[in-house]
């Protein structure tokens, strides 16, 4: 009996070593990452050019009085169009108009003034000629009647000058455009050329766009215009939409000058500008806005989203691929510009090849992943920027 208890305990013992054996062998491989992936195609990418800039009015004016007085009445409504030559502003005239008519009247006396300086020197003439008067005499008569004349030549002047100063009265519209508000009402004293302004009146049809991009980047843009690689539309001029600051698209192109610019020292930088026409008056000074330029088409780009990119120690472009096995592998690419949440591979990438773009953060290179394809909307859609 004893030793059928002893051989029970010696198989309780084995079975329990066998078992613990098993617990402390080795465990089972985890299984491979998921690796969300597209598959790199050539498609047509149209290069463009995003240059961001703010909207400037061609003409801009600031009304000012150009003589002193009681302004009596505001001839516009404020926020409307004008017309260059409109009037604006009645300034009280009853001054200049007693200036304008005493000068008219000292005009009158001067003219009969010299009527009888000519008749008297006329008489001299004939009586010097007889010796019934001096010489003396005969030149202070005819000396009269030039300082006659110019008493009417002067008295000329200043109707003309007080004509000025009355018309001075009627404040016009230097330029068509649309006016802002009034800074006085009627009642109040203005000043000639003041400080204040009374009104401005800012031109809106046709704008300018202003864009600041680098002198690299201006050198580039030409080269591609003189290639005809950028449509041109005029000389040194190449054709240009506009997007707003809403992402809207403006229904109208424009025209990007590339001559007359300065680089600046400091930045090296320069300011293009863009003429648009804006009969809607849609733009408005200093609305903040994207002029695009569309430099060509490559008819085998690449395409692949941000997300899979990143960069090396060293700064370049890397993204991960899965291979042959479903082994992941690095692979150094270079990324020309970006469109919208994507980039344009230049070199690097081939079509068919799968790119890894979800899941990066668990894989490594050389790790074998579970592949699971991504729709990209990058993929044979429309590439604006």
């Amino acid at each position: 009996m004893a030793g059928l208890f002893g051989r029970f305990l010696w198989l309780l013992s084995v079975t329990f070593f066998a078992s613990c054996g098993q617990a402390g062998g080795a465990q089972p491989s985890p299984p491979p990452a998921q690796a969300g992936f597209i598959v790199v195609r050539l498609q047509p990418i149209a290069r463009v050019t995003e240059l961001p800039g703010r909207t400037t009015a061609v003409l801009t004016a600031d009304v000012r009085p150009q003589v002193n007085g009681v302004v009596l009445k505001r001839l516009f409504e404020e926020g409307s169009e004008v017309k260059e030559g409109q009037q604006l502003y009645q300034i009280d005239a009853a001054l200049y108009q007693a200036t304008y008519d005493s000068a008219v009247a000292t005009l009158s006396r001067s003219q009969a003034t010299l009527v009888a300086a000519n008749a008297k020197a006329a008489r001299y003439r004939s009586l010097s000629s007889m010796k019934a008067v001096s010489k003396q005499e005969l030149e202070d008569a005819v000396a009269a009647a030039q300082q006659a004349e110019a008493d009417i030549a002067i008295a000329q002047a200043s109707i003309a000058q007080a004509k000025i100063n009355l018309s001075y009265t009627k404040v016009l519209a230097p330029i068509s455009g649309r006016i802002g508000r009034s800074t006085v009402t009627p009642g109040a004293l203005v000043t000639a050329n003041q400080s204040t302004m009374l009104a401005t009146v800012t031109q809106l049809d046709p704008i300018y766009v202003d864009v600041t991009q680098s002198a690299t980047t201006l050198l580039r843009l030409r080269k591609a215009l003189a290639s005809g690689e950028i449509e041109s539309v005029g000389r040194g001029a190449a054709k240009v939409t506009l997007k707003l600051e809403d992402n809207s698209a403006y229904e109208l192109t424009g025209k990007l000058q590339f001559s007359e610019v300065t680089v600046d020292e400091g930045t090296g930088t320069v300011l293009m500008r863009a003429i648009f026409p804006n009969p809607k008056h849609l733009l408005l000074p200093g609305m903040y806005v994207h002029a695009t330029l569309q430099e060509g088409m490559d008819r085998n780009g690449v395409l692949i989203p941000q997300q899979a990119v990143s960069r090396n120690t060293h700064g370049d472009a890397t993204v991960l691929l899965i291979g042959d096995g479903d082994k992941a592998s690095l692979r150094i690419i270079q990324t020309g510009q970006a469109i919208g949440d994507k980039w344009i591979v230049t070199a690097g990438l081939h079509a068919g090849e799968r790119v890894i773009v979800d899941g990066l953060q668990n894989i490594r290179p050389g790790d074998v992943v579970r592949p699971i394809a991504v729709e990209d909307a990058a993929v044979g859609a429309d590439n604006k920027s």
